[in-house]
């Protein structure tokens, strides 16, 4: 067996539908859609979810859960990603913005303490957590609340 000589099981493959291209087609004048009805119609069907005129499910069932409108979104960013910078360097939301770090400001930046830090740096930012804090200032560095 050769590669030009292999081809599909029988009855696993069929012809591909040319829909609209006439009664040579195999499909006739309707192209498949048949004869009357609301599918046979130009722009015909309905919505997603419509149940025929019952109330549909997503009705039904009730809304769940709750969104606080007054969370605050911050981008994160660990401290091992701070070892790419240079003992002495102060280092803020729009350097790490500059620099590609973070994608967004949002509502400000997070710096969370996972990773191992050996440089000593100013870090500005909107909030740290206990861990970041603590590694930060054994390297000898900084950690400012903005």
């Amino acid at each position: 067996m050769r590669l030009h000589e292999l081809s599909p099981a029988e009855g696993s493959t069929k012809k591909r539908k040319r829909v609209g291209r006439g009664p040579g087609s195999g499909l006739r004048k309707t192209a498949g859609r048949g004869e009357n009805g609301q599918n046979s119609r130009s722009g015909g069907g309905t919505r997603p979810g419509f149940e025929g005129g019952q109330t549909p499910l997503f009705k039904r069932l009730g809304k769940v859960g709750f969104t606080n409108k007054f969370r605050k979104n911050y981008s994160i960013l660990n401290v091992q990603a701070l070892e790419a910078y240079d003992d002495g360097d102060v280092i803020t939301p729009e350097l790490l913005l500059e620099e590609g770090m973070i994608k967004k400001l949002n509502d400000g930046v997070k710096i969370l303490g996972d990773g191992e830090l050996t440089k000593k740096i100013t870090v500005k930012a909107n909030k740290f957590s206990k861990s970041a804090i603590q590694i930060i200032e054994a390297a000898g560095g900084k950690a400012e609340v903005i």
